[in-house]
Order: structure tokens, then sequence, then C-alpha cells
């Protein structure tokens, strides 16, 4: 139960209740359940209109959150799993594969954290090692080959921090991906599904559009981490969380992400065949307008995409230290 659900599931505990006894014994009529069960819609209402960035980012990484192979599952009709980087081994923390939405071809890029202890410490929580990236580039110069779009679904707290993968090359393997996925001649959509922190997000996270499920975040860095490393004071993360504007509505104002795809109230948990469906409509929606676009102009766009990024201003008189 997340802090801000508190209320919401006591009230939702209470209505059931009440409903249990009216079956043997009416004390309550139709009209006045009804009554509370509006009252339990305003509650509802005015607790996720209230959310603050922290909350957004307990609701992004609630454990009942769809990952990306709930997505795969659910958005395509045929899905064939590609393995290795033909180097050194294959990474299960990003998954690769050939898949058919809507009737048409992808090549699907995705960041798969795990659902309990098992999977997690399989997936690695999500963290990709060097040879996740590559593997991940590999497939999408296979759907360049072939002229397949690229759909990326990322998901992930970071790049893997640890020593092997720094001894394998991390930071070039991201830096690799960032270069080739800026001109790959075939259209590339990205769509952060949860966390999409630093380095190990945008290693698979270049695309002409950009979108992000309500309450995901986009962030160079973790709440937690940038307590750490700015107040020394992992403690002042829901400050941080507020600081670091990485939602979807604040990163929309400075270009870097372009669209914003809706969850149910309360969160992707909530309804995930609603959200599931969103992605989908989201995902052919924005196939049917870049397939019209040439690769030579889709690469030039991509790159002015990214030229545009953020903001400034610039001050005529600036105060005198």
């Amino acid at each position: 139960m997340l802090a801000h659900e508190k209320q919401i599931i006591e009230y939702e505990k209470t209505i059931s209740q009440l409903k249990e006894q009216n079956k043997g014994n009416s004390l309550w009529t139709d009209e006045e359940i009804d009554k509370l069960e509006a009252k339990l819609q305003e509650l509802k209402k005015k607790v996720y209109d209230e959310l603050s960035p922290w909350d957004r980012v307990a609701i992004c990484r609630h454990p009942q959150r769809p990952k990306s192979m709930d997505y795969i599952r659910n958005i395509c009709e045929e899905f064939t799993e590609l393995y290795g980087d033909r180097l050194f081994r294959d990474d299960r923390a990003v998954v690769c594969g050939l898949a058919k939405i809507g009737g048409q071809k992808f090549m699907v890029i995705a960041q798969e954290k795990g659902y309990d202890t098992t999977t997690r410490l399989e997936r690695n929580f999500g963290m990709m090692h060097p040879e996740g990236y590559r593997k991940a580039m590999r497939c999408m110069r296979l759907a360049a080959k072939f002229k397949i779009p690229v759909l990326s679904l990322v998901d992930t707290p970071g790049a893997h921090p640890g020593l092997s993968a720094e001894e394998r090359g991390q930071g070039w393997a991201i830096a690799n991906n960032i270069w080739e996925m800026s001109r790959l001649p075939t259209p590339v959509i990205v769509v952060l599904i949860g966390e999409g922190c630093s380095g190990g997000a945008i290693g698979i996270g270049v695309g002409d559009v950009v979108a992000m499920l309500e309450n995901s975040y986009y962030s160079v860095i973790s709440p937690e981490g940038c307590a750490s490393i700015l107040w020394r004071d992992s403690g002042k993360k829901e400050l941080a969380a507020q600081t670091l504007k990485m939602h979807v509505e604040e990163l929309m104002k400075l270009d870097i992400v372009d669209g914003m795809i809706d969850e149910p109230m309360g969160g992707a948990h909530q309804d995930p065949a609603a959200v599931y469906a969103n992605v989908k409509k989201y995902v052919l929606d924005q196939w049917n307008i870049l397939k019209n676009v040439d690769p030579d102009s889709l690469i030039e766009q991509r790159y002015q995409k990214y030229r545009r990024i953020g903001k400034f201003s610039i001050e005529e008189n600036p105060p005198i230290a």
C-alpha cells in the first residue's frame, strides 16, 4: 500500500463490509451505498489530483505496475525473441525481438525488471550491461536492414554500475548506441513505461518520438541519488523529486519528450488493460505518421529534434557579483 492510497483503501474496505452486511440484513439502502461510492470517487479524484512528485515516483515503482514483458504479451500479436550480442553473452535485462503490432512488424527493444526475487535477479533489476546495449543495437541494425520500425520500451533505474560493466566498456557502449540511434534509417518510437534514469535509459531512448506514461519519470539521476549528492542526505528524496522536474508535464515544456500516454486514476496497475490499449494506439498512430517520411528526412528531423531540446533565457542587464 502506498502512503497516499491508505485513506482510499480504508474507505473501499468500509464500503465492501457494508455491502457484505447488507446481504443478510438490509441496514443500508442502495441509494445510501451509491452516495458512499460517489464520495469514494470524489476522494480518489482529490487524492490523485494532489499527488506530489514523490507520490508519482512511488506509483511508478509500484510492484504491480506492468513491466515490459506484460506490454509485449498484450500489445503484440506475435513476438519472436532474439538473443545475445555476438561478442560476450545474452543480457537478460533487455528483451529484443521481432513483433507484430496491429498487423505491422516492429523490432521491440525493452528493458525488463522482473516480477519477484528470482526474476529480478535474473533481469538484474532492468540494469543493462554493455553486452545488453550491444544486443539492442545489433537488433536495431537488423531492423534498419529490413526497413522495420523500432519500438523501444524504457524502464530502468540506470545502467549496471558495477566494475565488470566498466571493464567491458559501459560508457562506450551507451555512447555508441546514442550515436547509432541518432542516424538509424528507420523510424524509432520510444515509450517510457516506468523509470528512465541516466544513460541507462537514453542508451536505448533516442527516437523520432519519445512518449511517457503519465506517472513514469525521466531523469539524469534517481531522486535518492540526487539527494545524496546535492544535500548529502538521501532522506531529502522528496525535495529532489520536486527539484528535478522529471515528470512528463515539465519535460514536454522543454521539448525533451513529445507526448503523454494517459494512465487510469491511481496508476497503470489499477487497470493494465486500459494502459496496454493506450500504448498500442499511440505506437500505431505514430507509425502511421512516420512511415511516410523518407530515411534522409527522418534522420534530419531526428537531429533537429535533439538540437531543440532545452530552454534558456538571457538577461539584458545581469546583476554584477
